[in-house]
């Protein structure tokens, strides 16, 4: 959610720090960002995925029916712009009335790419942001340019956003895990012990091995392992 108290300025007062910016022929006077938020990518549609529409277009237009499809290809084209900032995924679009559709990266589940035959002779594909909770695909950057790339960039955000938090709740799991397969060892060969003793002395000896065992085994805390849970941030 946006924090409330933090100001808020138009996205146009920001400069990216990747992506083709300046192929957005439209201003950003569609997205409001927070005090601290800074635009990393913005991008629209790459101009060969007009490409198919105008193959199809061209010669419908001879009988006027192909115009308004290469109108309408060109337009929401042009009306189309994907932006990722340092806290979120927007996507907007329409022609006529205007979409706006924001994803925080702490939302974001899955990320995929796929290209098409022509997307991939000239480098351009979608890229599909799927959430937690969400059913499918929650938003798709569809058709820019060099979508590996948008890819990875998108990955390298959520794992900014996780940050040493999720690492040190991973590695308390994992030790968590450790400890209770040590403690199950541990009874097991105390308890060994304590029946070869019970073999050789009273009955009730090997009923206080077991105690023991047991004690020893429940003994074991986390605190008993170091691990470091911090990461490097970059």
């Amino acid at each position: 959610m946006r924090r409330a108290s933090s100001p808020t300025r138009p996205a146009e007062h920001y400069s990216a720090a990747g992506g083709n910016v300046s192929a957005m022929n439209a201003e950003f006077d569609w997205l409001t960002l927070d005090g601290d938020e800074e635009v990393l990518w913005a991008d629209t549609p790459h101009p060969y995925s007009l490409v198919p529409s105008f193959i199809v277009g061209v010669p419908l237009s001879l009988v006027l029916v192909g115009i308004p499809l290469l109108v309408g290809s060109y337009l929401s084209h042009k009306n189309t712009n994907y932006v990722v900032t340092s806290d979120a995924l927007y996507r907007k679009s329409g022609v006529l009335s205007r979409s706006v559709q924001r994803i925080e990266f702490d939302k974001v589940q899955d990320t995929s790419y796929s290209q098409t035959f022509l997307g991939a002779q000239f480098g351009y594909g979608s890229v599909n942001i799927s959430t937690a909770g969400g059913s499918g695909i929650e938003m798709s950057f569809q058709n820019v340019a060099e979508p590996q790339s948008l890819q990875s960039l998108i990955n390298e955000r959520i794992k900014r956003r996780a940050g040493p938090e999720t690492d040190a709740e991973g590695k308390a799991a994992v030790l968590d895990d450790i400890l209770t397969e040590l403690r199950a060892i541990r009874r097991a060969v105390e308890g060994d012990e304590g029946a070869a003793a019970g073999d050789d002395g009273p009955d009730e000896g090997g009923t206080d091995s077991d105690s023991d065992a047991d004690a020893s085994a429940d003994a074991l805390e986390p605190s008993d392992f170091e691990f470091d849970a911090t990461t490097d941030e970059r």
